[in-house]
């Protein structure tokens, strides 16, 4: 079962929870959404709160739901359903419907925002900010060629509205 904790309750290594385990960016509707696994991301504090940010390229279906949204989920979950991430990674939603394949249950968090039962730990998030990167501004040279084709992220900043956590 999943509790509501405060964002000071995390408690956990957000470089691991991030970059190890991954995360579901999901948006849209509890009957209409879409899925995205990602390993790029961020918890902190700006503009007074508690934040989070995504890295979404504009080529991604969930890109197109994000746009749509005003707020989106982020869902952490334990070892064993890492292939099911792998899948939400590597299918797009425009040929195949990820929730339904991983056999995911949909709950409704703030503002109607679709999040997974599943999980062991959601953030709600309500977006307050969005950029596209900008080539121009690298100052590592690297950085293009070794992780873009032309095909640069939007980072969007999200207020953290909820969290939820798995209890026993």
């Amino acid at each position: 079962m999943l509790k509501r904790i405060s964002p000071n309750e995390i408690g956990q290594n957000v470089f691991s929870l991030i970059g190890e385990q991954w995360m579901l960016v999901t948006a849209g509707t509890a009957d209409r959404c879409n899925t995205m696994t990602a390993s790029w991301g961020g918890l902190g504090v700006l503009w007074g709160g508690p934040m989070a940010t995504i890295y979404v390229r504009p080529q991604r279906y969930t890109f197109e739901f994000l746009e749509r949204s005003d707020t989106f989920s982020l869902c952490f979950f334990t070892p064993e359903y890492r292939d099911k991430l792998a899948l939400c990674g590597s299918r797009s939603g425009r040929d195949v419907d990820k929730v339904k394949e991983c056999g995911f249950t949909v709950f409704e968090g703030a503002e109607g925002t679709p999040c997974f039962a599943q999980a062991e730990l959601v953030l709600v998030c309500r977006k307050v900010y969005w950029q596209d990167l900008d080539p121009s501004h690298f100052l590592d040279g690297t950085i293009d060629g070794k992780w873009y084709k032309k095909d640069y992220h939007r980072m969007y900043f999200g207020q953290i509205l909820e969290v939820y956590r798995r209890e026993g």
